[in-house]
């Protein structure tokens, strides 16, 4: 394997090991549920795609409108993710891990 290619490999699997650590110390941080998580990777999917709906090639700046909404409508779901997480953790309900069950507190007759 060509020295180039093998510094490349190992620059893209440290690239790929830290953005994989920082979105799981969002994820705990911000209590991000996944479906935030799957919506934010299909913005970035869709910004990356050389697949448009007003393609950039042909309209130059204006062409960016949509990518920008894109990332305005993801940034909003999560926005609203985070505050219902929020206000039912105040009014006392936790949402925890599927499978895992809060402690109980014992009964006190």
């Amino acid at each position: 394997m060509p020295d180039w290619l093998r510094t490349t490999v190992w620059i893209v699997g440290v690239l790929a090991l830290l953005l994989t650590l920082v979105v799981g110390y969002l994820m705990w941080r911000y209590r991000i549920p996944p479906r935030g998580l799957v919506a934010m990777g299909g913005a970035a999917l869709y910004l990356i795609s050389p697949i448009d709906l007003v393609p950039e090639a042909i309209l130059g700046p204006l062409g960016l409108v949509d990518d920008a909404g894109v990332v305005a409508a993801v940034v909003l779901f999560v926005y609203k993710l985070v505050k219902a997480r929020r206000i039912l953790a105040d009014g006392g309900i936790e949402l925890g891990r599927p499978g895992r069950r809060a402690p109980r507190e014992p009964d006190r007759r």
